[in-house]
């Protein structure tokens, strides 16, 4: 007994772990900042926890010779102005004047024009949001509140071509990785007052700057209400790229269709803004977001309404084509040659036997292992140097398709239907659309294999239903194919002339329909 009460009391006694030091994410919201400046610029410096790159210029000015402070991060902001400014000023008779007569903090918040945005914060916990922003935060001593000063700038990469989604005709500008540059860049397309921006910061960490982006007027309240709902609750501590907030808004989780659709062309937003979506702008990533993503949207392509309109309907015929051939082909060619011989001409019947003869393994054995290899080669030239990525798909792909059909592994005709499926996967413009048919395509070619032509019309089916079931945020994902709206059909697999389509979309926008006065300019008559 004696011995377990000794250890009792040693343990009792033992030293507890220290505090850990306060930081950002722990200090409270409503901590206000210290009146002190000497004790504020030590909180200041704790609470960053003491950061090489946290630059404090302390100065004395005024005619009292009051202390100043400003306090910027290195690297991400600009502080030059504010600082001529101060220099300038500190040898400006007429400014000791007025400082003599007027409060120096209020003269400083009426003088202070060199930086476009100016603004007051009085707790500690949004002063450090807006240092690590690339703002400055100027102090005064002997007040509680500071002045930020809008003096972010860092490196940014220039307004280029986007790469996913280049076009023949039309702008050639794409977002980039400022939030800033590309709220511009859609300003520059719609310069209505209508258009409204709502300001998110995101995660607990990073403190992801978020914009949210509609046309007034043209926006359906309901949707907007569920983005703004959806929005406030993501609680997680980070966000890095649009990615995140997609996986987290979404309707369904366990399906392989996007139902939120993404874009780095500032043209493609602003046709979405213009039809009644909402636009979702991250900072930090050039793909934006815009809800609701309806099906026929992720076969549209910018340059659609940029060609005549003929030939516009003759290119989204196409895509829709390449959709059932990318998904249909393997598991056509397996289920025909594997079951159902009979539905193949005689002539082309014995050439298929003879070119598959020698050939170890059945259709779907071998399908498989065409489409994972070109799976890979796909994968090994999108992750290699760009430089020579192309180069080692190409050459990968003739080489080992060559290689493989002079051993007898595979026959010629698999080639050519993997080489005819993956060249039409790659016309649909959305890569995320093209993903979920990679994956749809292994599953067809497994049912073919299993029930032949039966199994590929039961996942069809299936398919089908669910495509019908989801939802991009209430708004039907099948519209205007299910439900069919007749007036919506202008623009989905057809696309009429621009003087057609003087009608928004029904489901999207509710509130403003008509998007011309006139359906069609007629020419004058002559005299």
């Amino acid at each position: 007994m004696g011995i377990r009460s000794t250890i009792r009391k040693l343990l009792s006694t033992s030293k507890r772990p220290e505090k850990p030091p306060q930081t950002a994410a722990t200090a409270k919201p409503e901590e206000p900042i210290p009146a002190d400046l000497t004790y504020a610029l030590k909180k200041i410096r704790s609470v960053l926890g003491e950061s090489p790159d946290l630059i404090v210029r302390e100065v004395t000015f005024g005619p009292l010779d009051e202390r100043l402070a400003l306090i910027y991060v290195d690297g991400i902001a600009d502080p030059a102005q504010v600082l001529e400014f101060l220099l300038q000023k500190a040898s400006d008779p007429e400014f000791h004047a007025a400082a003599v007569q007027t409060d120096l903090w209020t003269l400083l918040n009426e003088k202070l024009l060199a930086v476009g945005e100016l603004k007051k914060t009085s707790t500690l916990l949004a002063l450090c949001h807006s240092v690590l922003s690339g703002e400055s935060v100027l102090l005064l001593n002997g007040r509680s509140t500071g002045l930020v000063l809008g003096t972010r700038k860092w490196k940014e990469r220039a307004v280029e071509e986007p790469n996913a989604q280049t076009v023949v005709r039309g702008p050639r500008d794409g977002f980039t990785e400022s939030l800033r540059t590309n709220t511009a860049l859609v300003r520059r397309k719609i310069k209505s007052p209508d258009l409204r921006m709502e300001a998110r910061t995101v995660g607990r960490v990073t403190q992801t700057d978020v914009a949210i982006l509609y046309i007034q007027g043209i926006v359906s309240e309901v949707v907007l209400d569920e983005v703004r709902s959806r929005m406030d609750r993501i609680n997680t501590d980070a966000i890095l790229e649009s990615g995140y907030i997609e996986e987290l808004i979404q309707d369904v989780t366990w399906t392989p269709f996007p139902t939120v659709y993404n874009t780095e062309r500032p043209d493609a937003l602003a046709a979405g803004l213009l039809e009644g979506k909402v636009a979702i702008l991250i900072d930090g990533t050039p793909f934006a977001l815009l809800v609701p993503a309806l099906f026929a949207q992720f076969f549209q392509a910018s340059e659609d309404y940029y060609q005549r309109a003929d030939f516009a309907t003759l290119l989204r015929v196409l895509r829709y084509l390449c959709f059932f051939v990318t998904l249909l082909a393997p598991s056509m060619y397996v289920a025909i040659t594997s079951f159902h011989q009979e539905l193949l001409p005689p002539e082309l019947l014995i050439r298929l036997v003879a070119a598959r003869e020698g050939v170890p393994f059945p259709a779907f054995i071998e399908a498989l292992l065409m489409e994972i290899t070109f799976e890979i080669l796909r994968e090994a030239g999108v992750r290699m140097p760009r430089t020579v990525g192309q180069s080692v798909s190409i050459v990968g792909t003739l080489v080992i398709g060559q290689a493989a059909v002079e051993a007898g592994l595979v026959s010629p005709s698999m080639v050519i239907i993997v080489s005819i499926t993956a060249i039409s996967n790659f016309v649909i413009p959305a890569f995320n659309m093209g993903i979920s048919l990679r994956i749809l395509r292994f599953i067809m070619m497994f049912l073919a294999a299993s029930f032949g032509l039966f199994g590929i019309v039961v996942c069809l089916i299936g398919i089908v239903l669910h495509l019908c079931s989801l939802r991009s945020f209430g708004i039907p994902y099948m519209s205007p194919f299910a439900p069919f709206i007749s007036d919506d059909q202008k623009d989905s697999i057809f696309r009429v002339p621009h003087w057609a389509m003087f009608a928004r979309p029904r489901l999207v926008s509710q509130n403003n329909s008509e998007r011309e006065q006139s359906p069609r300019p007629r020419p004058e008559e002559p005299a």
